[in-house]
């Protein structure tokens, strides 16, 4: 793997390992552990358009980052059927108090997303 895909592959390997860790906390925050299952695989998205010397935006839609590794793999698309696209919402609006507060049970399903997207863009990386 190439040291700038490797780099963004660690920073989402840290996020989602953060996210998990988070939810083992006695008292969990499921905003945070949202946030950074969000970051995971926005992160590994972008890892994949890098390793095809594709322009990165800074953006955090998870919707338009698959749609552009679909470009490259049509196989991304399954991403969207899984509804991965709705991690989107956990970048922004989780971070500011009374916009959207995510519950338990939507944190567990963030890191679940998160680990999905996980095994399926590792082996294209």
């Amino acid at each position: 793997m190439r040291p700038d895909v490797e780099a963004w592959v660690k920073r989402a390997e840290e996020d989602l390992f953060t996210a998990k860790a988070l939810l083992d906390f006695k008292k969990p925050v499921p905003w945070i552990v949202c946030f950074h299952a969000q970051q995971s695989v926005e992160k590994l998205l972008k890892a994949f358009l890098i390793k095809h010397y594709r322009p990165i935006s800074k953006t955090h839609d998870i919707k338009s980052l698959i749609l552009a590794c679909a470009e490259i793999d049509g196989e991304f698309l399954q991403l969207l059927e899984e509804e991965v696209d709705r991690l989107t919402e956990y970048a922004v609006e989780t971070r500011y108090p009374v916009l959207f507060e995510p519950t338990l049970e939507e944190a567990k399903e963030a890191v679940k997303l998160a680990e999905k997207v996980r095994e399926f863009v590792i082996p294209r990386l």
